[in-house]
C-alpha cells in the first residue's frame, strides 16, 4: 500500500492498524537541536483520544506516546523520529457481522475493490485512529514552527449537523468536548448528541483552523503551491468532503472590488483569500475550513450487498462516534502544520538568502 507519507522535506510516514498491536508514525527530516520529550506530544493527543465524553466514542485508550529514536539528551538529532501508540482497548469482536458485507459510506468496498481483502476490525487502515500519529508528528512540527517563527495554530468547530456556532471566543475551545467557540452553544448541542445516540445516527461537521505568524514567501508554485498542499492534506483525513481557504464558495457570489484584498502602508485591509495569493503565503493569518460527513458506521438498518454481490442489510454495532467531527480539531491542527513545516524548511533551502529592502506588511485588518 503506497501513499502513506505526508510531505517532501519533513516527512511523515504512518502505519498500523485501527486493531493492531499499536499504531505509529516516522518523522524523517526533522531539523536537529529541538528540544523534545513526549510531554511536548501528549497533551495534543490527550485532546483527540477516544472516550473523553459521552458525546465521542467510548473506546478506552490512553494513547501514550513513546519516542523511540532520533532524539538524544532531550534534542532531536536530526535521524528519522519513530513515535509508537499502543492499541489497548480493542473489541475486534463487535465487527465479526460485517467480514463478508459492507458498511453504506464507507471505506470497506472500495479497499475490498483495490487490494482483494481488507481488515474489518475497526476499518483496519481506514480508521479514524490513524489520525493519533498525525496529532503525534503535528506537535512536534508545531514546537518548531512556534520557537522559529512564532506560529500558532488553532481550530475550533463552527457547525455539528444542524447547529451553526458562532465564533464568540477563543478560550472556550478548550472547555467544552465540542471544541465550541461558543458556550452558550453547548446545552443544544448535548441534546443534539444524545437524541443521535439514542437514534443510533450520525451527523457532520464544519471545522475552521488558523494559522497566525506565518511569515510571508512560503508556498512552491506552481503544483505546490501552499494553498494546494493544504487541500491534499486536509482531504487526506478520514470523512473530509470538502476545503475551503480563505472564504472559499462564498467568493463566487463576491464582487472583485470586495474580494481583492487591498493594500495599504499600514498592511492588508481584509483577508478574503486567506493568507494565500499565488499559493505563496501573504504573512496574513493563513485561514481554512473543512466538512466532515456524518459517520459511517451507524445502528440505523442500511441497504448493502455481500462478497458474493447480494443484497443484504448492515447495522454496525460497537463503539463509534456520533460525530467523528468533535474529536477532529487537534488532527486538522495538526495537518496544517505538518504542510507549514515542510513549506518553511523547503523556502530556506531554496530562498533562504532572499532579502528585501522594505520589511512585510502587517497581517489582515480584518
Amino acid at each position: 500500500m503506497s501513499g502513506n507519507t505526508l510531505g517532501l522535506l519533513f516527512a511523515v510516514t504512518t502505519f498500523g492498524e485501527s486493531h493492531g498491536p499499536a499504531i505509529g508514525c516516522v518523522i524523517d527530516g526533522c531539523p536537529p537541536g529541538l528540544a523534545l520529550a513526549e510531554t511536548d506530544i501528549q497533551p495534543d493527543l490527550d485532546r483527540r483520544r477516544p472516550g473523553t465524553s459521552r458525546h465521542v466514542t467510548q473506546r478506552q485508550e490512553a494513547d501514550r506516546v513513546e519516542i523511540l529514536s532520533g532524539v538524544y539528551e532531550g534534542r532531536t538529532t536530526g535521524a528519522p523520529i519513530a513515535l509508537l501508540i499502543r492499541n489497548t482497548d480493542q473489541r475486534s469482536k463487535d465487527y465479526g457481522n460485517i467480514l463478508d458485507t459492507f458498511r453504506p459510506g464507507h471505506a470497506d468496498y472500495t479497499y475490498w475493490r483495490k487490494f482483494g481483502l481488507r481488515d474489518p476490525r475497526g476499518g483496519g487502515r481506514s480508521s479514524a485512529r490513524l489520525t493519533a500519529p498525525i496529532v503525534a508528528a503535528g506537535a512536534v512540527a508545531k514546537k518548531w514552527l512556534h520557537e522559529r517563527h512564532g506560529t500558532v495554530i488553532r481550530g475550533c468547530t463552527l457547525q455539528v449537523g444542524e447547529i451553526a456556532l458562532e465564533m464568540r471566543d477563543w478560550d472556550e475551545v478548550a472547555r467544552n468536548p465540542f471544541h465550541a467557540p461558543d458556550a452558550a452553544s453547548v446545552p443544544r448541542l448535548e441534546a443534539y448528541m444524545d437524541e443521535l445516540r439514542r437514534a443510533g445516527d450520525s451527523c457532520g461537521a464544519r471545522l475552521y483552523v488558523e494559522a497566525l505568524n506565518v511569515p510571508p514567501g512560503w508556498g512552491e508554485p506552481l503544483y505546490d503551491r501552499l494553498d494546494a498542499d493544504l487541500a491534499h492534506a486536509l482531504m487526506g483525513l478520514n470523512a473530509v468532503k470538502g476545503v475551503e481557504i480563505g472564504d472559499g464558495f462564498a467568493c463566487v457570489a463576491q464582487k472583485g472590488s470586495e474580494h481583492g484584498d487591498e493594500l495599504t502602508p499600514q498592511g492588508f485591509v481584509s483577508n478574503h483569500a486567506g493568507g494565500v495569493l499565488g499559493g505563496i503565503s501573504s504573512g496574513q493569518p493563513l485561514t481554512a475550513q473543512i466538512a466532515i460527513k456524518p459517520t459511517s458506521s451507524i445502528r440505523v438498518p442500511r441497504r448493502s450487498v455481500d462478497r458474493a454481490g447480494q443484497p443484504t442489510t448492515v447495522e454496525t454495532f460497537g463503539r463509534h462516534d456520533p460525530c467523528v467531527g468533535l474529536r477532529a480539531t487537534p488532527i486538522v491542527e495538526a495537518l496544517v502544520a505538518l504542510v507549514l513545516i515542510d513549506h518553511a524548511l523547503r523556502h530556506r533551502a531554496q530562498c533562504g538568502d532572499v532579502t528585501l529592502p522594505v520589511p512585510p506588511l502587517a497581517g489582515s485588518a480584518g
